[in-house]
Protein backbone atom coordinates (compact mmCIF):
# COMPACT_ATOMS: atom_id res chain seq x y z
CA UNK A 1 0.00 0.00 0.00
CA UNK A 2 1.48 3.25 -1.15
CA UNK A 3 0.98 6.20 1.19
CA UNK A 4 -0.56 9.22 -0.09
CA UNK A 5 1.27 12.07 -0.21
CA UNK A 6 0.57 15.55 1.49
CA UNK A 7 1.60 18.86 1.54
CA UNK A 8 1.46 21.57 4.11
CA UNK A 9 2.59 25.21 3.04
CA UNK A 10 1.99 28.30 5.47
CA UNK A 11 2.81 31.54 3.21
CA UNK A 12 3.55 34.61 5.48
CA UNK A 13 3.02 38.13 3.86
CA UNK A 14 6.29 38.98 5.41
CA UNK A 15 8.98 37.73 7.70
CA UNK A 16 7.88 35.82 9.95
CA UNK A 17 9.60 35.24 13.32
CA UNK A 18 7.45 32.03 14.13
CA UNK A 19 5.82 29.14 12.01
CA UNK A 20 2.46 28.69 13.51
CA UNK A 21 -0.93 26.39 12.03
CA UNK A 22 -3.84 24.60 13.52
CA UNK A 23 -2.91 21.11 15.01
CA UNK A 24 -5.86 18.59 16.10
CA UNK A 25 -5.18 16.28 19.07
CA UNK A 26 -6.22 13.07 19.69
CA UNK A 27 -5.41 9.96 22.03
CA UNK A 28 -3.78 7.86 20.53
CA UNK A 29 -5.13 3.90 20.41
CA UNK A 30 -4.48 0.57 19.06
CA UNK A 31 -5.76 -0.41 16.08
CA UNK A 32 -8.43 -2.80 17.53
CA UNK A 33 -9.38 -0.17 19.64
CA UNK A 34 -9.88 2.25 17.10
CA UNK A 35 -13.61 0.52 16.16
CA UNK A 36 -14.85 0.63 19.43
CA UNK A 37 -13.80 3.95 20.23
CA UNK A 38 -13.65 6.34 17.02
CA UNK A 39 -10.90 9.28 17.38
CA UNK A 40 -12.58 12.86 17.36
CA UNK A 41 -9.36 15.04 17.08
CA UNK A 42 -10.00 18.72 18.85
CA UNK A 43 -8.47 21.75 17.51
CA UNK A 44 -5.41 23.72 19.00
CA UNK A 45 -2.87 26.13 18.31
CA UNK A 46 0.29 24.84 17.89
CA UNK A 47 4.17 26.32 17.41
CA UNK A 48 6.87 24.88 14.52
CA UNK A 49 10.06 24.57 16.97
CA UNK A 50 13.02 22.78 15.06
CA UNK A 51 15.10 23.11 18.23
CA UNK A 52 12.51 20.87 19.65
CA UNK A 53 13.53 17.41 19.93
CA UNK A 54 10.08 16.24 20.96
CA UNK A 55 6.69 17.49 20.56
CA UNK A 56 5.13 18.85 23.73
CA UNK A 57 1.08 19.21 24.66
CA UNK A 58 -0.08 21.84 27.41
CA UNK A 59 -2.63 20.60 30.12
CA UNK A 60 -5.10 21.88 28.08
CA UNK A 61 -4.45 19.79 25.62
CA UNK A 62 -4.47 17.08 28.37
CA UNK A 63 -7.65 17.72 29.51
CA UNK A 64 -9.75 18.14 26.41
CA UNK A 65 -8.80 15.10 24.66
CA UNK A 66 -9.22 13.45 27.75
CA UNK A 67 -5.44 11.96 27.55
CA UNK A 68 -3.82 9.62 29.81
CA UNK A 69 -0.20 9.29 30.44
CA UNK A 70 1.93 6.33 28.76
CA UNK A 71 5.18 7.23 30.84
CA UNK A 72 7.46 9.97 32.75
CA UNK A 73 10.49 11.34 30.84
CA UNK A 74 12.78 13.98 31.97
CA UNK A 75 13.10 17.03 29.52
CA UNK A 76 15.47 20.30 28.85
CA UNK A 77 13.36 23.31 28.78
CA UNK A 78 14.70 27.00 28.80
CA UNK A 79 14.14 26.78 32.60
CA UNK A 80 16.34 23.48 33.37
CA UNK A 81 15.00 19.74 33.43
CA UNK A 82 12.17 18.44 34.55
CA UNK A 83 9.79 15.56 35.18
CA UNK A 84 7.01 15.42 33.08
CA UNK A 85 4.28 12.87 32.17
CA UNK A 86 4.20 11.46 28.03
CA UNK A 87 1.07 11.13 26.69
CA UNK A 88 0.64 8.90 23.09
CA UNK A 89 -0.91 11.29 20.55
CA UNK A 90 -2.44 11.78 16.95
CA UNK A 91 -1.43 15.02 15.08
CA UNK A 92 -3.54 15.86 12.16
CA UNK A 93 -1.77 19.26 10.93
CA UNK A 94 -3.86 21.16 7.56
CA UNK A 95 -3.53 19.59 4.14
CA UNK A 96 -4.96 16.27 5.78
CA UNK A 97 -1.19 15.69 7.35
CA UNK A 98 -1.90 12.98 10.12
CA UNK A 99 0.99 11.99 12.44
CA UNK A 100 0.27 9.11 14.30
CA UNK A 101 1.51 8.08 17.45
CA UNK A 102 3.64 10.41 18.85
CA UNK A 103 4.88 10.30 22.54
CA UNK A 104 4.32 14.21 23.56
CA UNK A 105 5.71 15.29 26.77
CA UNK A 106 3.20 17.93 28.82
CA UNK A 107 4.61 21.61 29.49
CA UNK A 108 3.97 25.02 29.99
CA UNK A 109 4.23 26.10 26.45
CA UNK A 110 3.47 29.60 27.03
CA UNK A 111 0.26 31.91 26.47
CA UNK A 112 -0.73 31.37 22.46
CA UNK A 113 0.76 27.72 21.89
CA UNK A 114 -1.09 24.60 23.14
CA UNK A 115 0.93 22.26 21.00
CA UNK A 116 4.73 22.34 19.99
CA UNK A 117 5.63 20.09 16.73
CA UNK A 118 9.16 19.51 17.18
CA UNK A 119 11.47 17.25 15.09
CA UNK A 120 10.32 13.98 16.03
CA UNK A 121 7.32 14.82 13.69
CA UNK A 122 9.52 17.12 11.33
CA UNK A 123 11.76 14.39 10.66
CA UNK A 124 8.88 12.73 9.19
CA UNK A 125 8.83 14.46 6.20
CA UNK A 126 10.42 17.37 4.22
CA UNK A 127 10.40 20.53 5.99
CA UNK A 128 11.75 23.91 4.11
CA UNK A 129 11.98 27.39 4.96
CA UNK A 130 12.27 30.11 2.68
CA UNK A 131 12.68 33.91 3.16
CA UNK A 132 12.68 35.47 -0.47
CA UNK A 133 11.57 39.04 -1.47
CA UNK A 134 10.60 39.60 2.70
CA UNK A 135 8.05 36.91 2.92
CA UNK A 136 8.34 33.93 4.79
CA UNK A 137 7.15 30.20 3.27
CA UNK A 138 7.04 27.12 4.50
CA UNK A 139 6.57 23.56 3.65
CA UNK A 140 6.00 20.57 4.95
CA UNK A 141 5.55 17.46 2.69
CA UNK A 142 4.44 13.60 3.61
CA UNK A 143 6.13 11.56 3.62
CA UNK A 144 9.59 12.36 2.88
CA UNK A 145 10.52 12.05 -1.06
CA UNK A 146 13.72 13.59 -1.72
CA UNK A 147 17.35 15.40 -0.16
CA UNK A 148 16.70 19.31 -0.66
CA UNK A 149 20.38 20.61 -0.99
CA UNK A 150 20.45 24.30 -2.11
CA UNK A 151 24.37 23.93 -2.59
CA UNK A 152 23.53 21.14 -5.12
CA UNK A 153 21.16 23.58 -6.76
CA UNK A 154 23.43 26.48 -7.04
CA UNK A 155 26.44 24.01 -8.07
CA UNK A 156 23.96 22.50 -10.88
CA UNK A 157 22.47 26.06 -12.54
CA UNK A 158 25.91 28.46 -11.77
CA UNK A 159 24.03 31.48 -13.13
CA UNK A 160 21.83 31.55 -9.84
CA UNK A 161 22.37 34.98 -8.37
CA UNK A 162 22.30 35.95 -5.27
CA UNK A 163 19.82 38.58 -4.41
CA UNK A 164 20.37 42.41 -3.98
CA UNK A 165 22.03 43.18 -0.80
CA UNK A 166 19.27 44.76 1.53
CA UNK A 167 19.77 48.66 1.21
CA UNK A 168 20.74 50.31 4.91
CA UNK A 169 18.11 50.35 7.47
CA UNK A 170 18.93 53.23 10.22
CA UNK A 171 18.03 52.05 13.84
CA UNK A 172 14.56 54.56 13.90
CA UNK A 173 13.51 54.18 9.95
CA UNK A 174 10.59 51.52 8.83
CA UNK A 175 11.81 47.88 9.28
CA UNK A 176 12.26 46.78 5.81
CA UNK A 177 9.41 43.57 6.26
CA UNK A 178 6.31 45.71 6.00
CA UNK A 179 5.62 45.61 9.38
CA UNK A 180 5.34 49.27 10.45
CA UNK A 181 7.47 48.84 13.63
CA UNK A 182 10.87 50.85 13.71
CA UNK A 183 13.86 48.52 12.66
CA UNK A 184 15.14 48.75 15.92
CA UNK A 185 12.07 47.24 17.43
CA UNK A 186 11.55 44.35 14.64
CA UNK A 187 14.08 42.90 12.91
CA UNK A 188 17.22 45.22 14.50
CA UNK A 189 17.04 43.51 17.73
Amino acid sequence: MQTEIRVLTVTGDRLLSELRTAVGVSEWLPREEIENKPLSPKQFRGLWDTGASRSAINNQVVEVCNLQPIGRAKVQTADGVRDTEVYGVNLYLPSQVAIGYIKATCGDLGPDTDVLIGMDVITTGDFAVTNADAKTVMSFRFPSLEHIDFGKQKRINPTLKSPTPSPKVGRNDPCYCGSGKKFKHCHGK
